[in-house]
């Protein structure tokens, strides 16, 4: 396997010290304080212990580079920082908190608008996703590429289904849906866009497509199909997926068909 660079080591250590925050909390997950953020999205307190443990281990070794993450700092605007940490301390919040043992943290470092760096680390599982550009896609030691089926009626695909609040969406991601519903062997939902994407990358799933969602849900987990040999896109229109929130991921042979799929 190739060998970590002192950048992955050390988002690989802030995932693994804040994923044992999680899973200490995900066992008490009764006790939690839960504040409302939001229709259908909540922070809690291991949200935030979690941030909090990445930004110190992050800002110690390299306090130059700029932070952005979903519960302290979710500014994704363009602006003139090169690089930029893009931090998500608990991707399937929900699940979290539901006891659904399906949760992830997501750290990527982006130079120039460009994801260099990325690991997304399942710790109900200890599976480490990881990737850095040039140099291939990981779990934890073992190399992974993307699934080889070349037609989607024999593919699995995952996706991100809107809930209250998006009611605009719903309609046409009702016809998206029905149209891969009818063209692929199966679908799953499991509420974490991060693991989805790693997902893809390790060949577990062949596709996944989802709307509007944030930089820090998709930043890590794009590198890491990309360098599993995948392709990553933008639903409509030849627009960056990192701040559309509108993105599919599959292996190449998908592509075209998958793109289809869309046109409602």
């Amino acid at each position: 396997m190739a060998l970590k660079t002192p950048i992955i080591n050390i988002m690989t250590k802030a995932a693994y010290k804040a994923g044992n925050i999680l899973i200490k909390d995900f066992r008490e997950v009764e006790n939690l304080q839960v504040s409302k953020k939001g229709v259908g999205d909540f922070v809690t307190s291991a949200d935030l212990n979690s941030e909090k443990t990445i930004i110190k281990i992050l800002e110690k070794s390299y306090p130059q580079i700029k932070i952005i993450s979903e519960e302290t700092n979710s500014d994704t605007s363009l602006d003139e920082h090169e690089k930029k940490w893009i931090i998500d301390p608990l991707d399937g919040t929900l699940n979290f908190l539901h006891g659904l043992p399906h949760f992830a943290i997501s750290i990527a470092l982006m130079v120039k608008n460009e994801i260099i760096s990325g690991v997304v680390y399942d710790p109900i599982k200890d599976e480490l996703f990881w990737a850095e550009k040039g140099v291939g896609a990981y779990i934890n030691d073992k190399r992974i590429r993307v699934s080889s089926r070349n037609q989607l009626k024999n593919a699995l695909v995952s996706t991100g289904i809107p809930w209250k609040g998006m009611e605009n969406s719903h309609k046409n991601y009702l016809k998206i849906l029905e149209n891969i519903m009818k063209s692929s062997s199966g679908i799953r939902r499991y509420g974490a866009a991060a693991l989805d994407l790693a997902y893809v990358a390790a060949g577990r799933y062949d596709a996944f497509w989802e709307f509007n969602l944030k930089t820090w849900d998709i930043a890590a987990g794009s590198l890491i199909v990309k360098e599993a040999g995948g392709y990553v896109g933008n639903i409509y229109k030849n627009e960056n997926f990192l701040y559309t929130g509108n993105i599919y991921a599959c292996n190449n042979n998908l592509v075209d068909e998958l793109k289809n799929k869309f046109i409602i």
